[in-house]
């Protein structure tokens, strides 16, 4: 109850006049993200525009001064980094959900292949980019611990992002990839294998507010709006573990 009465106070002191947030948001979360701005338009009179792109990309185009209000990560090192070099307002960082690491494998409708029977595969693997997509550091984790890294060079074919993840496997260029359970829905969902959360680092997504924004308690009032306990019940819908656990810290 406590917490729902300082998101009303936030939006309740919130000037009258219409603003617009501009919002980073890393490539997993994008349409969850798109479909709560709609909500909190709808609350509140404010719209957020979205850019979206991987997390690497997004955080080194805040650190050349890229004028967002928000960031939306897809884990946690970006926002801390970016509260530590001075980007961000302090005490704004938030854990907004939990990342879910899938295997899609559309060659199957049913039982389909688990990352453990990936060493009898011989085809190509569709990844996220390791070095700038939480989802690709995820999945190259889960290859190293399950002793596949090294054999799987080669045919490995890495998206810049989560989303050209699962671009190559929707478009049938690749049979198989690690990819965001978030992305998928309908008959997706029959061809794939859950990760185990034993192989990989969790995906701690955190949100954080930016200093060069110039609509603070806006971008208060709709990171309160996305910890709400309506928007974390969207949020796990969508292929995300929920983090109202952690919208204390």
């Amino acid at each position: 109850m406590t917490y729902w009465l300082g998101i009303l106070t936030l939006l309740f002191c919130i000037s009258a006049t219409a603003a617009n947030l501009r919002v980073a948001v890393s490539a997993n979360f994008k349409p969850v993200l798109e479909h709560l701005a709609e909500q909190f338009k709808r609350q509140t009179g404010h719209k957020l525009t979205v850019s979206s792109a991987s997390t690497g990309v997004l955080y080194h185009q805040i650190m050349r001064g890229a004028p967002f209000d928000l960031f939306f990560s897809a884990d946690q090192a970006r926002p801390l980094k970016l509260e530590n070099n001075g980007k961000a307002l302090s005490e704004s960082r938030k854990t907004y959900a939990y990342g879910r690491l899938v295997l899609w494998d559309r060659t199957k409708d049913k039982e389909p292949s688990s990352i453990e029977q990936l060493k009898d595969w011989h085809g190509k693997l569709a990844i996220a980019n390791p070095a700038t997509a939480p989802f690709g550091l995820a999945a190259r984790q889960s290859l190293e611990k399950s002793g596949l890294w090294e054999s799987y060079q080669g045919r490995l074919v890495q998206g810049a992002n989560i989303q050209q993840a699962w671009q190559f496997v929707a478009s049938g260029n690749v049979d198989m990839g690690l990819v965001a359970l978030s992305q998928l829905s309908g008959k997706e969902l029959k061809r794939i294998s859950y990760v185990p959360k034993t192989l990989y680092e969790p995906i701690r997504q955190d949100m954080v507010i930016l200093k060069s924004t110039e609509h603070k308690k806006i971008a208060q009032a709709f990171s309160a709006f996305v910890l709400s306990a309506s928007s974390q019940k969207y949020i796990a819908e969508h292929g995300y573990f929920p983090a109202i656990r952690d919208k204390a810290k």
